[in-house]
């Protein structure tokens, strides 16, 4: 039996990157490099004999064999996880997914307020770049996560709001300027996107009323929304930030605001949980924790659409 069953490691590589769409963070979530997830599909393409993704440059494609192979292996990761969940239900610390920027910008010190308050309560955070914020709690090695969502993460999930996404423009508080700004000053800076698909400055322009009147093709792509931030701090252009998420930031005039208007996206930032969680005691307690962690928005003149 054992000689039939290829290596479990090389499997879990594989089920990640077919996830994922890409070695690259199949490596960062099962902390391995990107050569060594490489190998292992290697591996399993020369067992198998037959190929199990098409590479086309940096895209990456599962052929049909590949989707045969990560469908039914995304099945049996389940029922090992949902296996192994009772013998860990007591262990102490919360395994938390969250997204990067969130991360870097208040779910650290947020952590590190935890521990002096409880430090009975540990939580091991995996820091993940996610471009759509998801997470597949019966397969993913995690208790709880904080996604950025519209509140509907499925009927065996839990979930309560932290606080909402305000869309609004930043820049460095040298390219800010004594004047106010209007669309034809905005005209004149180089904008900067934290997503390829430009949807933050759209979703912003639409609230304003300024939909179509902007040229958003223009600017600078990044992938993540700190680097987005960072960008417009070191006065490379005008980014769009989370108004919770550079509050500081704002405080501190590392960042200026050339417009007191944000835009509601309609999504926020949630904790989800599985319903059937027997970590749920301690779930609820970091839930708790958190809504009361959550930054005061104390901004004066800022006008909310």
């Amino acid at each position: 039996m054992a000689e039939r069953i290829p290596p479990l490691y090389a499997l879990r590589a594989f089920e990640v990157a077919a996830r994922s769409s890409s070695f690259t963070r199949a490596a960062e979530e099962l902390s391995l490099t990107q050569s060594a997830i490489s190998r292992h599909i290697r591996n399993l393409e020369a067992l198998f004999g037959c190929h199990l993704f098409e590479r086309n440059g940096p895209k990456l494609q599962l052929t049909e064999a590949g989707q045969r192979l990560a469908h039914g292996l995304k099945t049996g990761f389940k029922v090992i996880e949902e296996a192994c969940l009772p013998f860990r239900a007591n262990a102490e610390q919360l395994r938390l997914k969250a997204p990067s920027s969130l991360t870097m910008r208040w779910l650290l010190q947020s952590l590190e307020n935890l521990k002096q308050v409880n430090p009975d309560l540990p939580v091991q955070l995996s820091s993940v770049w996610m471009d759509i914020d998801t997470v597949d709690l019966h397969t993913e090695p995690y208790d709880c996560a904080i996604l950025l969502g519209d509140g509907r993460f499925g009927a065996q999930v839990e979930c309560c709001k932290l606080f909402d996404e305000w869309l609004i423009p930043i820049c460095s508080s040298q390219l800010l300027g004594a004047g106010p700004w209007s669309l034809d000053t905005l005209e004149q800076h180089e904008l900067i996107h934290s997503s390829t698909d430009r949807r933050d400055w759209r979703r912003w322009l639409a609230g304003m009323g300024w939909e179509g009147r902007a040229r958003v093709e223009r600017g600078k792509l990044f992938s993540t929304l700190d680097q987005g931030i960072s960008a417009a701090m070191r006065g490379h252009g005008v980014s769009i930030g989370d108004l919770y998420l550079i509050l500081e930031d704002v405080r501190g005039g590392l960042l200026g605001l050339p417009f007191r208007t944000a835009v509601g996206s309609g999504e926020a930032y949630y904790l989800v949980w599985l319903k059937s969680s027997l970590r749920k005691e301690r779930i609820l307690a970091f839930r708790d924790f958190l809504l009361g962690d959550v930054p005061e928005m104390d901004l004066p003149g800022i006008e909310f659409r």
